[in-house]
């Protein structure tokens, strides 16, 4: 289940014959990018590896990264003089080829073996300032455990289009310095991964992420003082183009080492758009870090509503447990384990919100090594997936009633 509609015709040999093209690119960028690398910096590493950390320039604090990849700490920057300012040039262009059982062949790319661009995207942002700014344009696109896998160039237009994330921030100054103001393309306030693939622990979004909403337009409102940040955001919810969407994340570091967070986002103006965007979801998540470990265990349950006398509402509940560790300076290993299930037994009159039929239930697996020579990086996700209680026709396989995947991703590219 994506996150939009898209077109699902099958992948033909042209599209095969692009997506060579194009991950050849990516890798020749990616070349490169090793190369300068290697030419670089020369000094002896730290004594110790550290864990997965925000990068060490304020400046690239957008778009996140939950490791194990980091951003560039040193970004390309230009002074563009008033209003722009000085802006900072990032972004990722990346390439995967993938090995999967059971192809569903519902879109273009879901077949056995595919190879494609994960991001060919570009960041632009002014951090400081009353007046601040961030744009990031360019394809994507959004492997996710149990999901068709779509084309970059069919999910980038289905979805966000080519500038997924824009917005406009306005920070206070003064008695006013914890407050900030934001309006446009913006990052959702919920779950616990990210949307795109070099932000991730993992190259494939997991179950939980997948009934997420991941961009939406508005404003939002943030207050940080401390290890207190609160954001409240208005806005169209599931992208569906109408303000009827209250979201909000309340999230308080209780030590070095811990920080608890609460999001929740719901319809507050009833049913119109679908019932996934009409209904509610709630995460409670809890982020440790202790030497080379991060682990984040975090729970999500949602409900959507009745319509009328026909569908029946839902509930739906997750948990997963996200976790990396630093070997050395380079090498990284990540893994989530997540389950989830829905309400419901009948097809004709409740909601496949999860995407396996309604009452349906499924685990996964997945076990990320990443290695990161400075701008370059290279890693591989091997993942699997168990449904039960699934309706034939929601599954996988050619005949649509196989109940388990797996698949073996691999991913190059560079973080710029």
């Amino acid at each position: 289940m994506e996150k939009l509609d898209i077109d699902t015709a099958n992948a033909s040999p042209a599209v095969r014959s692009k997506a060579l093209h194009l991950l050849s690119a990516a890798l020749l960028l990616t070349a490169f990018g090793a190369t300068e690398a290697m030419a670089q910096d020369t000094s002896t590493p730290a004594a110790a590896p550290a864990a997965p950390a925000a990068p060490a320039s304020a400046a690239m604090t957008t778009p996140a990264m939950a490791g194990p990849l980091s951003a560039n700490p040193n970004p390309f920057s230009v002074d563009l003089g008033d209003p722009l300012g000085k802006v900072y040039i990032g972004g990722a262009v990346s390439g995967m080829g993938y090995y999967q059982s059971n192809p569903t062949k519902a879109a273009p790319g879901d077949v056995s073996s595919y190879l494609d661009l994960t991001n060919a995207q570009v960041t632009l942002q002014k951090t400081d300032g009353w007046f601040q700014y961030y744009v990031q344009a360019g394809e994507y696109s959004f492997p996710t455990i149990g999901s068709p896998y779509t084309k970059s160039s069919a999910a980038t237009s289905a979805n966000f289009g080519i500038v997924p994330v824009a917005y406009i921030k306005l920070q206070g100054d003064g008695d006013f310095a914890d407050w900030s103001i934001q309006g446009g393309k913006l990052f959702t306030l919920t779950g616990d991964e990210y949307n795109f693939t070099f932000e991730n622990m993992n190259i494939e979004r997991g179950l939980l992420w997948n009934i997420e909403p991941a961009v939406s337009r508005g404003v939002q409102v943030n207050y940080s003082n401390g290890p207190l940040n609160v954001s409240l955001s208005w806005n169209d919810g599931y992208y569906s183009n109408v303000m009827n969407t209250l979201s909000g994340l309340v999230s308080y570091a209780f030590s070095s080492s811990d920080t608890v967070a609460f999001a929740g986002s719901g319809d507050v103006a009833g049913p119109h758009f679908s019932l996934l965007d009409s209904g509610s979801l709630y995460n409670l998540i809890w982020t440790h870090t202790s030497g080379n470990w991060v682990i984040s265990p975090y729970f999500q349950y949602s409900t959507t509503p009745a319509n009328g006398k026909t569908v029946h509402g839902s509930t739906e509940l997750g948990e997963a447990v996200l976790a990396s560790y630093s070997v050395d300076d380079n090498w990284k290993l990540a893994a989530r384990a997540e389950y989830e299930n829905s309400s419901g037994h009948n097809i004709a009159t409740e909601p496949n919100v999860i995407g396996f039929g309604p009452g349906s239930n499924a685990w996964s697996l997945t076990f990320t090594p990443t290695y990161q020579l400075k701008l370059w990086f290279a890693r591989m996700d091997v993942s699997y997936i168990q449904t039960g209680d699934a309706t034939a026709g929601d599954v996988f396989g050619k005949k649509l009633n196989a109940t388990d995947q797996t698949r073996v991703m691999l991913e190059t590219g560079i973080a710029f």
